[in-house]
């Protein structure tokens, strides 16, 4: 039977996060009913407050009234501690609610054991352009030709399509515009990736008639060209909140094959149709960066939910760069968005050349210059997650700073002072070049992109007198499913 509390515990959570429903189920599991707050929902006036107070930039928070218990390990850690336990059911049992501290909106006021649901509308206003598509499929003029000892499966003339054009009742000169405008936004290609439209006897293909592997390949939904940034959250946010519907209570295990067959998972499928046409080169770098890790995250999980875990190295090398999307009329594997796009287009573990060469028409979408933060925000493996999970393009650096402090605080980081060592994530060994290319300036690097606290300063203290051994972490490759 449940206890009635006189005081309140509350749970700061956000969707998506294993540890958090961890924390939730253990609650559940001792009934002790609580208050959980998603921060998803109310960052601006929730999360600030949360970090302040406690100086943790993670989530799962959890309060037993004003008693500041930590994160989803401290409440286990708790819950097997007699005396500990006691203490903290002794106060909600007996004072009511604090005033002020923890921070509960009148609208989260619920108790629960189930995590947050961060809803996402697919609302798709119908593109202009949809019915010129159309008359292209059902033309006759898509066909295969051959052009020496080649043959293009499913393509077209460009003479053939402006004859489609016209019969619609465009002008001449008007039908070729047409042509171009499909071209220029992805709706269309040249098959020799040429992206000029001309009026002769030049070949172009369907997006969904490529020869590609692409997880979002096929015929589009007939939406309008949606925004980087909101295409990008949008599916960021509907695959957690999918990803989170099939997480074990635990928080340990995900149920992809029951993923797969979700009426949610279908929608998903269906938005990631539309990412062929958003228009990706003329985005702003912030733009690019919080789409990019958005579509790179929700990628890794849809991947795993249509070709499931890859196990062992082999299969790890396959994933990253065999595992798509065509993305404004380009394909972009794992690999093509973490060292490509968002590492400036540099060298990737195990890669002999840059993932772009120099002509590559995804080249022009790259950063100008590599964002070292990425390395925390592309798919959250650390024990505790930073309290965001879906990125913005308005506050995007502020959030990624948030996500890499998240991480500097964890077990990922180790400071022993007096060993003068320093034992680090496998990922500062990979892109040691992201952060400086030597162990003093990786050192550095994170000394000044941490938060105030005791492995700060003793970081700090190791630094000024030198000589520290760094050493580099096992990597944690084992699959969730």
């Amino acid at each position: 039977m449940t206890v009635r509390f006189a005081g309140r515990v509350v749970l700061y959570s956000i969707v998506g996060c294993p540890h958090c429903k961890a924390a939730k189920f253990a609650l559940h599991e001792k009934e002790i009913p609580f208050t959980d707050v998603s921060v998803d929902q109310f960052q601006a006036s929730v999360r600030d407050q949360v970090i302040a107070v406690s100086g943790v930039n993670t989530v799962p928070q959890i309060y037993f009234n004003k008693i500041y218990v930590g994160g989803n390990i401290e409440l286990k850690n708790a819950m097997e501690d007699p005396s500990k336990w006691a203490q903290l059911i002794e106060e909600v049992t007996n004072h009511p609610p604090p005033d002020g501290f923890p921070v509960v909106p009148e609208d989260s006021l619920r108790l629960s054991s189930s995590p947050s649901d961060s809803g996402v509308d697919f609302v798709c206003e119908t593109d202009e352009e949809a019915k010129y598509i159309e008359a292209i499929r059902q033309s006759g003029i898509i066909k295969d030709h051959r052009k020496g000892i080649f043959k293009q499966r499913s393509t077209f003339t460009g003479n053939c399509l402006v004859h489609v054009f016209i019969s619609c009742g465009l002008p001449f000169q008007e039908a070729i515009d047409k042509g171009r405008h499909l071209v220029d936004h992805h709706y269309i290609h040249r098959v020799k990736h040429d992206k000029k439209f001309t009026n002769d006897d030049s070949l172009y293909r369907l997006l969904e008639h490529d020869d590609s592997d692409a997880l979002n390949q096929g015929e589009g939904q007939a939406c309008g060209i949606p925004t980087v940034n909101q295409l990008g959250e949008d599916l960021r946010k509907l695959i957690l909140k999918i990803y989170t519907n099939y997480l074990s209570d635990d928080g340990k295990k995900v149920d992809y094959a029951g993923i797969g067959h979700s009426s949610d998972f279908k929608t998903y499928r269906d938005m990631t149709t539309l990412l062929p046409k958003v228009r990706v080169e003329i985005a702003s770098r912030e733009e690019k960066l919080a789409f990019f890790i958005n579509v790179y995250n929700a990628l890794v999980i849809h991947a795993n939910v249509e070709r499931g875990p890859p196990a062992g190295l082999w299969q790890r090398y396959k994933f990253f760069n065999s595992v798509k999307y065509i993305i404004g009329g380009q394909p972009y594997s794992l690999q093509d968005i973490e060292n490509g796009v968002l590492r400036a287009n540099r060298k990737g573990v195990g890669m002999f050349f840059r993932p772009f060469y120099t002509n590559d028409p995804r080249l022009p979408v790259a950063l100008e210059q590599h964002e070292p933060y990425i390395h925390f925000a592309l798919v959250c493996g650390a024990k505790s997650c930073p309290p965001i999970k879906t990125y913005s393009a308005d506050d995007v650096m502020n959030q990624l700073k948030m996500a890499t402090q998240a991480f500097l605080e964890g077990d990922d980081v180790r400071v022993d002072v007096s060993k003068k060592t320093v034992a680090l994530s496998k990922i500062f060994s990979w892109y040691k070049e992201d952060f400086g290319g030597s162990d003093v300036a990786l050192l550095n690097w994170i000394c000044s992109n941490m938060d105030e606290s005791k492995k700060k300063a003793d970081l700090q203290q190791l630094v000024s007198e030198g000589k520290t051994k760094v050493t580099f972490l096992p990597y944690d490759w084992s699959v969730n499913s």
